[in-house]
């Protein structure tokens, strides 16, 4: 409850968080699931893990997961597998949608 007769406000702070929730893309629904699993760029995941074949986007969350998966095993960046240089880029037949999504021209 707020008072007598005060309408509730918003704060900026909850605003912002509202627009950039609204606008950041989160990597969900189907153009997320195909960055996810690299499919057409190789997604936000660049390096794979060669032994577990776990995918981590950068060196040093490999060499974390590495030394907590694998202790027993020495870390050697060079057997790394880089899948951004692995996949192409596939370029796609279909017509973008338009500004709300439509295919309709």
């Amino acid at each position: 409850m707020t008072g007598k007769a005060k309408p509730k406000k918003h704060t900026t702070k909850e605003i912002a968080a509202k627009i950039d929730a609204a606008t950041t893309n989160r990597g969900g629904g189907k153009a997320g699931l195909a960055d996810r699993s690299g499919i057409e760029k190789g997604g936000h995941a660049k390096f794979e893990c060669p032994l577990c074949k776990t995918t981590v986007p950068d060196l040093k969350s490999m060499q974390i997961h590495h030394e907590a998966r694998h202790p027993k095993i020495p870390y050697e960046e060079e057997k790394l597998v880089n899948r951004h240089s692995t996949v192409a880029a596939v370029e796609s037949s279909k017509p973008r949608p338009g500004v709300r999504g439509s295919l309709k021209k």
